[in-house]
């Protein structure tokens, strides 16, 4: 009886035109997105898939500014080559591999302390205190500047003969002279790390505070009934809550990390102490004009990039599946 009336009220015609309306629904939802995608997909491969081309192609040629005779296709002599009994090209250049360690150590040491820096600055901002909109307002003034006059601001204070960094350390007793901050190579990648990391904690710290915002009060409540830390607490519950904040944060500051151009650039030019893939491929390019060593460079400056991203994409959504 019951089961016949189940057919009846549901009848299988009814239930095979439900789901074809369904169908019909999510196609259309599909067609509405890639008509409001393609504008957006054919504008991104004029402006940024034809010059990949373009530079992809020059890579594997002998183009040159100084050479008005056109480009020859040379294969992969650019990357490497063998010419009477010697290797040569890109793979072959200690400056190359000098830049590629100097962006990868940038790049770790920037973005970790960015991270725990800006997780500690989202945690204040967080709690409850008086003026804590002016304070949060405030925090984004060094996100907001220009990242050009910013290290332009902190050359003059990193500056050795009249820099107020050294002023001020010389009156704490902290050291006996002033220090070329840019100019010793032992210290110019580190003054560089230090303008980055203050430039850009504020964008860590209001993803992580977004992320704060949105978690539950009754986990901390009922932390807070059993007498856990709160150190413990941090680490059990408001450190894996807001992971996936974190991994967004981290993405798009690894990606910013690994192609810095102008911070470095404006303070320290092309020392090669400092001297940053993207640096070493403008030096090709614009310096020495040659177009297709430059074009290489930028080539596996590219491939690092997306291959560092696949990575870390990778680990972190293992660790998110690990998680749940």
């Amino acid at each position: 009886m019951t089961a016949s009336n189940s057919v009846a009220t549901h009848p299988p015609s009814a239930t095979r035109r439900g789901r074809r309306q369904g169908t019909k629904v999510r196609r259309q939802r599909v067609r509405a997105a890639w008509l409001f995608l393609v504008p957006m997909l054919v504008t991104l491969a004029m402006v940024a898939g034809w010059p990949l081309l373009r530079t992809f192609y020059f890579s594997f040629t002998d183009a040159s500014l100084a050479d008005t005779g056109g480009a020859n296709f040379i294969g992969f002599e650019n990357y490497l080559g063998y010419y009477q009994g010697a290797w040569y090209g890109l793979l072959t250049d200690s400056a190359w591999w000098q830049s590629v360690w100097n962006t990868l150590f940038f790049s770790v040491v920037s973005v970790s302390l960015e991270v725990v820096f800006g997780i500690i600055v989202a945690l204040i901002l967080n709690a409850e205190f008086k003026g804590r909109m002016l304070v949060r307002a405030a925090v984004l003034i060094p996100w907001a500047i220009p990242t050009i006059v910013s290290a332009k601001m902190w050359a003059w204070m990193l500056n050795d003969q009249f820099g107020i960094i050294n002023h001020l350390l010389m009156l704490l007793g902290l050291i006996d002279a002033p220090l070329a901050w840019t100019a010793d190579a032992d210290l110019s990648m580190w003054a560089v790390i230090i303008v980055d990391v203050w430039k850009t904690i504020p964008f860590v710290a209001l993803l992580v505070l977004a992320a704060l915002q949105m978690l539950p009060r009754d986990c901390y409540e009922a932390a807070e009934v059993d007498g856990i830390h709160p150190i413990k607490v941090f680490f059990r519950v408001t450190l894996p809550l807001i992971t996936p904040a974190l991994l967004v944060a981290v993405i798009f500051r690894l990606l910013d990390a690994l192609r810095v151009f102008d911070v470095i650039y404006v303070l320290t030019s092309n020392s090669t102490s400092t001297m940053t893939m993207s640096i070493y491929a403008r030096q090709q390019l614009v310096e020495f004009q040659d177009v297709g060593y430059g074009s290489a460079a930028s080539t596996l400056l590219f491939l690092i990039i997306a291959l560092a991203t696949v990575i870390y994409l990778y680990l972190g959504r293992r660790q998110l599946g690990g998680e749940e």
